[in-house]
């Protein structure tokens, strides 16, 4: 005997050879991760998850077990969709649940994944799960996330109605990348929905890594030794077709009579509310009514994942009858196929590719006698059958749950790396007012909350002071720098500046260490000093300090203090070999020497104050081209060199994570160079370096919180730090001061050597 041949649906192969589409990079193998991916350490899926009766919760479930393994479990929460007020009893995993018909729930359960930064968001989309018009409140949360979404889609329709698509495209919209468990939803994705290939990854349907075994080994746990063995598996709906079975049994029967028809399964649990029993006993009735009643055994309920492995691996033929061809994914299909099992189906659309090149018998819809005589022929032929059986097994080993957990993190990845590429607005947030010619009050409450009696904490947890991180140096410096400038600037602003100054001022005189003449950084909450000398950058912001102090402060104590530790302090730089400690250490002499033009020392190293041409047009070239790579691609805002990278020759510009003491940086570098040609495109480079904070960035998110005056801690590909540290809140603090200055860079005055000081202090770029 031949053999079997399968029967395609004509529809389908019609509609593939009319729109002859090539998908990117779709294959039945899952994609791997790359070498140095950078992979997500914090993932919310959302969709159905068991105890919830149903496939996409089955799915979603033996997903997240399988990347636990491949990756660990610590990485993994859930939010399923409640279809039911009572919920379930899910495991812990589970951080809360969206009420499928309350729109409010799905607006709730953004705001919880933002707040508590979730690097993605992995949404398993069916319409049938989510609540509004084609499942549409599922876009009230989508609209709201501010991290990468990878959507899964257990449905692509090749023809969906007006709301099925405008859910669909708004979902392709919003999601960085789509995943697809078949070749043919990728084709409908690209002709009916216009998604590009470039946005779809193929990782199949995942199946347990079951050994290939004779189905006989299973028999027993079902009492069904030395029968052969039919299997419907999954849950009951009308539309499964399995009345088209017990119609074949008869025949089947009469040249078989040993044949047993298993099917197993609770009914779907929306039919069973709405509908009750009727179809299970409408085909108990149908058995009884063909004579096959005592062949036929109904196994009603919703079985565990080890009992499913023992109904499919008792099977000699696993049968899908579905009625229809609209079905791009079935898992209990995948999961016969990876059992190694021989498969007659209908030719649906899943099944016309799962069983291509002989891996399983195709026949028509509603037709018991092709069913009836493909069984016949493979019972008749073993050697068919299990030739059969291993062209499936060997084909569905790179459907295995660890392979689908490598595609799925490779996508995960590629999903951040292109967010950081192309880095995207939140939709509330896409179009913010451009403040260019207004500044927001000087607010000093967050300035006040990081500073103690020993000096201005380093780090806080939001806008909360956080003790266990201690203080630097570095900071204090800023503060009192900071103290300074708002101390000339004067107004209300200024009450109370003089005491803040005087506590930075006190700290650094701490930080100073008479034995070697170097200034300590890092002192903890309990006042120990973890070394003997911080690094030479910390040294020379010191020292900028202090000369700022005695080249602007009003105030003569604070001018005393400063003086004496400056002149100890300033030797040390001569061994030097840091070009930034260098730069810090030439601003605050220059400073100094504005006050004390006369002193020989500090003119031995910062050398003859003159207006050089030559260095002023190598400063102004350098800053430049330092202006024109931090832009953003169609030049529409400030972007600063990001510190996951920086910028080396040669290299990739990066562009997170983008530091506020980057944008700091570049308004206080752009203002001087006003100040030293009178050049009015240096003014509006400020205006766009300091509008970075208020939130014209590649996320269109102000880093300014108006409700302390602190600043946030940085800008991620997707979000943005919420921690509101002092280097942070001192950069944002001093930007504003510079920028409230404004009445005075609109006079030039020739101040150039501070400028080309200020142009080569690298902190302003992250450019090595």
């Amino acid at each position: 005997m031949s053999e079997i041949e399968t029967v395609p649906s004509t529809g389908i192969l019609e509609f593939v050879k009319r729109h002859p589409v090539v998908s990117h990079q779709v294959s039945a193998a899952p994609i791997r991760p790359r070498s140095g991916a950078g992979l997500p350490s914090r993932i919310a899926v959302v969709g159905n998850y068991l105890p919830r009766q149903c496939g996409i919760a089955t799915f979603t479930t033996d997903l997240w077990e399988a990347i636990s393994t491949e990756y660990g479990s610590a990485r993994l929460f859930a939010v399923p969709v409640n279809d039911t007020e009572s919920g379930y009893a899910y495991p812990a995993r589970v951080r809360l649940a969206l009420q499928q018909d309350d729109l409010s729930s799905y607006e709730h359960a953004a705001e919880f994944l933002n707040f508590t930064n979730f690097d993605l968001v992995c949404l398993q989309h069916e319409y049938g799960i989510f609540g509004g018009p084609a499942g549409s409140h599922i876009l009230s949360l989508l609209r709201r996330l501010k991290m990468p979404v990878m959507t899964t889609l257990h449905t692509v329709l090749r023809e969906p109605n007006p709301d099925q698509r405008l859910v669909m495209e708004e979902i392709a919209a919003i999601s960085d990348r789509l995943i697809v468990m078949s070749q043919l939803s990728s084709q409908f994705l690209q002709e009916v929905f216009k998604v590009p290939g470039s946005k779809i990854d193929m990782v199949p349907h995942g199946v347990p890594d079951l050994p290939f075994l004779d189905p006989n080994f299973y028999k027993d746990r079902f009492g069904v030794e030395g029968k052969a063995v039919l299997l419907t598996f999954g849950l009951l709906s009308p539309n499964k077709g399995i009345e088209n079975v017990i119609q074949a049994l008869p025949q089947i029967l009469a040249k078989h009579k040993n044949v047993v028809y298993i099917v197993a399964g609770a009914t779907h649990p929306h039919i069973l509310r709405r509908e009750g029993d009727c179809y299970r006993s409408y085909l108990q009735a149908l058995a009884k009514e063909v004579g096959v009643e005592s062949n036929v055994t109904f196994h009603n309920r919703f079985v565990s994942p080890e009992e499913m492995v023992a109904f499919i691996g008792a099977a000699d033929i696993y049968i899908t009858p579905y009625r229809y061809e609209q079905q791009v994914v079935s898992g209990t299909l995948a999961y016969a196929l990876g059992a190694g099992k021989a498969i007659i189906s209908t030719p649906y659309w899943h099944a016309i590719e799962l069983l291509d090149d002989r891996r399983g018998a195709l026949v028509p819809f509603q037709d018991p006698e092709a069913i009836a005589r493909r069984a016949v022929e493979l019972l008749d032929t073993p050697a068919i059958r299990h030739a059969m059986r291993k062209r499936a097994y060997v084909y569905s080993r790179e459907m295995v749950w660890r392979s689908v957990a490598q595609g799925y993190m490779a996508s995960f990845a590629q999903a951040r790396a292109d967010r950081t590429r192309q880095p995207r607005a939140l939709f509330a947030d896409a179009s913010p007012e451009k403040y260019l010619d207004q500044l927001p009050a000087l607010k000093l409450d967050h300035l006040h909350r990081l500073t103690d009696d020993t000096g201005m904490l380093q780090h806080a947890t939001f806008s909360v002071p956080n003790y266990g991180e201690g203080y630097t140096t570095d900071d204090n410096a800023r503060a009192l720098l900071l103290a300074v400038l708002i101390e000339q600037l004067g107004g209300t602003e200024s009450a109370g500046i003089e005491k803040l100054a005087a506590r930075y001022l006190a700290f650094l005189g701490y930080a100073f260490n008479p034995e070697n003449g170097r200034f300590r950084n890092f002192l903890t909450y309990e006042r120990k000093w973890t070394e003997a000398a911080g690094s030479e950058d910390c040294h020379g912001r010191t020292l900028w300090a202090l000369g700022t102090v005695l080249g602007r402060s009003r105030n003569q104590d604070l001018r005393g203090a400063a003086g004496r530790l400056f002149e100890t302090a300033v030797p040390a730089v001569l061994a030097f070999s840091s070009p930034r400690a260098w730069a810090f250490t030439l601003l605050g002499i220059q400073e100094y020497l504005d006050s004390f033009p006369g002193d020989r020392d500090a003119l031995l190293i910062a050398g003859r104050r003159s207006a050089d041409s030559v260095m002023v047009s190598a400063a102004l070239g350098a800053l430049n081209w330092l202006s024109e790579i931090q832009r953003s691609p169609d030049n529409d805002h400030f972007v600063p060199i990001g510190s996951q990278g920086f910028y080396r020759k040669g290299g990739e510009k990066a562009r997170f994570d983008q530091q506020p003491v980057e944008a700091g940086g570049a308004v206080s570098a752009c203002l001087e160079a006003y100040r030293a040609t009178g050049d009015d495109r240096w003014l509006k480079e400020a205006w766009s370096a300091f509008n970075w904070f208020l939130g014209n960035n590649d996320l269109r998110i102000a880093l300014h919180d108006p409700s302390t005056g602190g600043c946030r801690d940085g800008l991620h590909p997707e979000r943005v730090n919420e921690n509101q540290g002092a280097e942070s809140t001192l950069a944002f603090l001093m930007a504003l001061v510079e920028m409230r200055s404004l009445e005075e860079v609109k006079h030039p005055q020739s101040r150039r050597n501070l400028f080309i000081a200020r142009n080569n202090n690298l902190e302003t770029a992250n450019v090595l």
